[in-house]
């Protein structure tokens, strides 16, 4: 039995049956059967309050993760810069834990920071005085206090902005700077990492420190491009395993 299991940048959403699928059938295969499940993140393409539990597709993915949770796994919640308005109503119905970030985690004996991975990204300048708005309580009441309907039309307005600023970035302004990572490294005192947000899976290893990121999901996708997706997990041992779509061992 796995310790815990982690996973992030699914960006469900009803339009995108076979991820939604996907995760479906992780969390029945493979979720269910770990002591932990850690989402870091962007698990909805977006969320406008707790108060969209009523759609009947948010409805079936809290469900589900509930069914996890009452299986007896410890499910935990940090936002992403997609789905930072979850709250009380949401953990309630999906049985999770909602964490702040950075959250270290001590998992078989190995001390690991997790977080979503946007707040470290802090050379997209822009991004990061919005993400400072938008996350303070006195903005988030107000935002939440208008209309479900007004609140998605808002939303989905920033999502079109976001697609056309991102299509004129580097790389290398979206991605974490080694800065950033090497302080949350310093003040945490962990020489482990595990985050998502880039969309950039891969394992870094500087000096004595680990970082692992987490993948995006994506198999909504026509050929040839191939689906995307998968998680990372830790055993009892303390051994740190990425996992690819079908559960096969990436490292």
């Amino acid at each position: 039995m796995p310790a815990a299991l982690f996973i992030s940048d699914l960006h469900l959403q009803s339009s995108h049956p076979r991820t939604s699928a996907a995760f479906l059938s992780f969390l029945e295969h493979h979720a269910q059967y770990a002591q932990a499940l850690y989402l870091l993140g962007d698990l909805f393409e977006y969320w406008a309050g707790d108060d969209d539990l009523e759609d009947p597709f948010n409805a079936r993915m809290t469900a589900a993760i509930r069914a996890v949770s009452d299986a007896g796994v410890h499910v935990y919640w940090i936002a992403g810069n997609r789905d930072f308005l979850v709250g009380s109503g949401f953990a309630a119905a999906a049985g999770a834990t909602l964490l702040s970030e950075p959250h270290v985690a001590t998992l078989a004996g190995r001390r690991i920071v997790l977080l979503h991975g946007d707040a470290e990204c802090t050379k997209d300048v822009q991004y990061m005085e919005f993400r400072a708005m938008v996350r303070q309580p006195a903005w988030q009441k107000q935002f939440l206090s208008m209309p479900l309907a007004q609140r998605k039309a808002i939303i989905d307005g920033l999502r079109k902005s976001s697609r056309e600023h991102n299509g004129e970035k580097t790389m290398d302004i979206m991605d974490v700077t080694p800065d950033a990572v090497a302080q949350v490294f310093a003040e945490h005192a962990s020489t482990v990492m595990i985050h998502g947000h880039t969309h950039r899976p891969a394992l870094h290893k500087v000096d004595e420190t680990l970082r692992y990121v987490l993948p995006d999901w994506e198999c909504d996708v026509t050929p040839p491009q191939q689906p995307r997706g998968g998680w990372i997990a830790i055993d009892a041992r303390g051994n740190i395993t990425r996992h690819d779509l079908n559960g096969d061992i990436i490292d």
